[in-house]
């Protein structure tokens, strides 16, 4: 407010400097002699109503700045929570990964890229047995030791999503083949070292079966799935707690 004053006096001041100036050039060249009257006069008007005009201006020009100040916070504020909102929307509630539509949605943003990488897909052995045996919420808490053991597993930079009740997916972005067998058995040793005890003392033995391909950049998501499912079916059929991956996707197109 003392800023508006101050402003609105300095202007009001010119005002009258001015006023002054022309009534002693105008009011003598016309004749007329200048009396205290016109003195008067030629202050007072420019004085307070160049004041009033210039307080009313620079008050409602600072209350625009304010309310554009506000309005640019409460936009960016609504910015925020409109990325927070859809990073919550794309992720599954209890793992944290990407939900099973964000994730194909990712592999299928990957494809015509030539460092698309490798497809895992990664399921968890007998979980419902664990289910069955202890309940489902101790089967969740199995769930979050396999979601992190994964985490572990994977690098910097590698995708993960929850696809399904207890199977997971993971795009190693770039990754060659040697790559990606040597990430799917970090995972699978990361899992079988978890040391899951539900009750008692008594440890219940944890693992994960793993299927995975090379992402050719010409296939799609159902056929990069196909390809990588029927390694996890070899994987399974053959005693799970086991990877293999396989390049050829042929099969599966």
């Amino acid at each position: 407010m003392s800023s508006i004053i101050l402003k609105s006096a300095t202007i009001a001041f010119v005002s009258v400097a001015v006023s002054l100036l022309l009534t002693l050039i105008i009011v003598p060249a016309m004749g007329f002699p200048v009396n205290r009257m016109i003195w008067l006069t030629s202050t007072l008007c420019p004085l307070v109503l160049a004041w009033a005009a210039c307080a009313s201006t620079f008050w409602h020009s600072d209350r625009l700045k304010s309310a554009h100040r506000d309005l640019a916070r409460t936009h960016a504020q609504l910015a925020a929570a409109h990325r927070r909102l859809a990073e919550k929307a794309s992720r599954d509630d209890m793992t944290g990964m990407l939900n099973r539509e964000s994730f194909f949605a990712v592999l299928n943003g990957s494809r015509h890229k030539p460092d698309r990488g490798a497809l895992l897909i990664i399921d968890a052995d007998h979980f419902k047995m664990i289910n069955d045996s202890f309940g489902h919420l101790t089967g969740d808490d199995a769930l979050l030791l396999i979601a992190s053991a994964i985490k572990r597993g994977v690098r910097d930079g590698d995708v993960l999503g929850r696809i399904g009740g207890e199977e997971f997916g993971a795009l190693l972005v770039g990754a060659t083949e040697r790559e990606a067998k040597r990430v799917a058995e970090h995972i699978r040793r990361e899992v079988e070292m978890i040391r899951f005890r539900p009750v008692d003392e008594r440890t219940i033995p944890l693992t994960v079966s793993i299927g995975g391909t090379l992402c050719d950049e010409s296939a799609s998501v159902s056929e990069l799935m196909r390809a990588a499912d029927r390694r996890l079916y070899q994987a399974k059929h053959r005693g799970r707690n086991l990877v293999i991956l396989d390049t050829d996707i042929s099969e599966a197109a």
